[in-house]
């Protein structure tokens, strides 16, 4: 167990205590830093960003950001870490296309436990790579929220870059280390980052590896990708997007008999993943309207190459787990 939250620090939830809270961190960020360069490796994940977009208010172009596109991500996430950090935001930004490199890594690999560790040292020898091209780094900043403290000890395991080499010697900055995650996102929005990311769902380290059943292909991979945004689209339509905790698809490695334009078809079916829940302990599935889980099948079927059959999971966990690796 790392250190403790102070006993006296007031709950964040109203956007003046989120100003208090970032006037306050913004002094602590400027004399731990000084005259300091900071690197930080940017997900384009909730607590990643809030720290950016922290930081860039503290020390500007000091802070060096890395996000590191392994092709795993949703579809658009890389473009808008771009546009927010580089364009909005005029961060110093360096943008990795790592996509062919992890997916050979990848290839032929089926078993969930080898992909994750595959995913995550391949993230921490790129994002080394980046690091040791840069001059005068002293400080590594890090999403590290309360959760992670309490779960993992004091370095947040499974950002990955807790694993950098110890010659690189980084004094670590911790602006969100003694936050929950509700409050993270209320520090978020007065930050002014997009719903997009302040509210985004809970993902996974591996992305859409872990939902891309099996050994995963590109063409499979796409399907996920593509699918995932026809039912998130859909969802934010049909007022689901704040109301359901998690939802995505998956795409297994088997493949069904189906019919398309009169003929015999040999496709992949998609699995919807719809839940509810406090704690991620346990989870119930949401009663998503017929007509709605209609129309989001026409879609998929129609607009995803490669796919015939469209499932929903209606698993609560326990029997089920969240993710399906």
């Amino acid at each position: 167990m790392g250190e403790k939250r102070p006993e006296n620090m007031e709950r964040i939830t109203t956007p003046e205590l989120a100003e208090r809270f970032i006037d306050e961190k913004l002094r602590e960020l400027k004399n731990q830093i000084g005259g300091g360069k900071v690197l930080l490796a940017l997900s384009g994940g909730v607590d990643s960003s809030v720290v950016a977009a922290l930081l860039i208010k503290a020390v500007g172009k000091q802070l060096v950001c890395v996000h590191v596109n392994h092709g795993l991500l949703r579809k658009g996430e890389p473009e808008q870490v771009v546009q927010v950090f580089r364009d909005q935001m005029d961060a110093n930004l360096v943008y990795v296309d790592a996509v062919d490199r992890f997916l050979t890594k990848l290839e032929g690999v089926a078993d969930p436990e080898t992909k994750r560790k595959i995913i995550g040292a391949e993230f921490i020898r790129v994002f080394e790579e980046e690091a040791r091209k840069q001059e005068g780094i002293e400080f590594l900043a890090q999403g590290t929220i309360y959760p992670d403290i309490i779960e993992s000890g004091p370095v947040k395991a499974h950002h990955n870059v807790g694993g950098l080499p110890e010659d690189m010697n980084f004094e670590l900055v911790e602006p969100l280390k003694f936050l929950f995650k509700d409050e993270v996102r209320v520090v978020g929005k007065a930050l002014g980052l997009p719903d997009s990311m302040v509210y985004r769902q809970p993902f996974p380290g591996p992305g859409l590896g872990v939902r891309c059943l099996g050994a995963i292909t590109r063409d499979r991979l796409e399907a996920v990708r593509e699918s995932d945004a026809i039912l998130r689209e859909e969802f934010a339509k049909n007022g689901l997007e704040g109301k359901v905790w998690q939802y995505f698809t998956i795409v297994p490695d088997f493949k069904s008999t189906g019919v398309r334009d009169g003929k015999r078809s040999f496709d992949w079916p998609v699995i919807i993943r719809a839940v509810n829940t406090r704690d991620a302990m346990t989870a119930t599935v949401e009663d998503v309207p017929f007509a709605l889980l209609q129309h989001i099948t026409d879609r998929i079927t129609s607009e995803v190459p490669g796919v015939n059959r469209v499932l929903y999971d209606l698993t609560p966990k326990p029997t089920g787990t969240i993710e399906w690796e």
